[in-house]
């Protein structure tokens, strides 16, 4: 039985690799062959397809090989743990928040179409996703200096951040201010671009170009609160499971099931390859 776990984790892993790898490719190939889709906040977009590719080439294959082959050469201590533990959560902070900033500005552009400019500039773009990175590396780099620690999950088959009771502040840190609180933002702003679509679809709205002006039905908004929704939903399955199991971990000082952790594991690497078709879907531009 847990050969055939194993097994099946690993082709899972290998799956969302792919998967990860071919998406944000994709993603990344259309961003710079499509000048219609470069804007001041283009540099957001590549930062989560960016980080997103790196988890696929990177924390999914090593943990298909781990499931299959234990690690050797190396201890939970030691260099290449630590190392894959700091990038993995770096990837992991850095691709949530930069899809989050995408969110913000394509909130703007919907909701303060007038002002949009003006607030997002390339200037500004470029200070946020500085300061994006800035965030992330600290948090990363936080249990290197003692605060929480990394080590290798033997039910998740990779390093990672220790979920065990001395870790709290750092666990509750990381899980609240740097994942839950971005997820979240991105809900509640899809929630809110919904409202206002649903509003303007009741009213009726045209939109106006050079040449003339054409009425714009209902149907339209509906099938972008469809997307929204999706976006809310692919987000909440991937990481919730995944906060949940590491609470109770740090909380209770017990490990979870086997299975519970490999598969709130696999949940959590497998949005590297959702986003991408996640941002391919909100590309389309909403105006309200």
């Amino acid at each position: 039985m847990a050969a055939a776990l194993s097994l099946l984790y690993t082709a899972l892993m290998i799956l969302s690799s792919a998967a990860s790898i071919s998406g944000n490719l994709l993603l990344l190939l259309v961003l710079f062959l499509n000048q219609e889709l470069q804007s001041d906040t283009l540099g957001l977009t590549l930062s989560s397809g960016l980080s997103d590719l790196a988890v696929g080439l990177s924390s999914l294959p090593f943990g298909a090989h781990n499931s299959l082959w234990w690690p050797s050469g190396w201890t939970t201590r030691g260099l290449l743990c630590q190392g894959g533990g700091f990038i993995l959560v770096l990837l992991q902070t850095a691709s949530i928040h930069s899809l989050t900033w995408t969110t913000v500005d394509k909130f703007t552009e919907i909701c303060f179409a007038l002002s949009y400019r003006s607030l997002w500039t390339a200037h500004r773009s470029r200070a946020v996703l500085v300061s994006v990175w800035l965030f992330c590396l600290v948090n990363a780099s936080l249990p290197l200096v003692g605060f929480g620690s990394y080590s290798y999950s033997e039910s998740r088959f990779l390093c990672g951040p220790e979920f065990i009771p001395k870790n709290k502040s750092f666990v509750l840190l990381w899980m609240a201010v740097s994942i839950t609180a971005p997820i979240l933002a991105m809900c509640s702003l899809y929630g809110y671009i919904i409202y206002v679509a649903t509003k303007q679809a009741q009213r009726g709205t045209f939109m106006c170009n050079e040449l003339h002006c054409f009425y714009v039905p209902a149907k339209t908004y509906l099938r972008s609160s469809v997307v929204m929704v999706t976006t809310s939903v692919c987000l909440l399955v991937c990481w919730l499971p995944y906060i949940i199991v590491g609470l109770y971990e740090t909380f209770s000082g017990q490990q979870s099931p086997a299975m519970s952790s490999a598969l709130s594991t696999w949940l959590v690497l497998t949005s590297s390859a959702l986003n991408p078709w996640i941002t391919c879907m909100t590309q389309k531009r909403v105006h309200v």
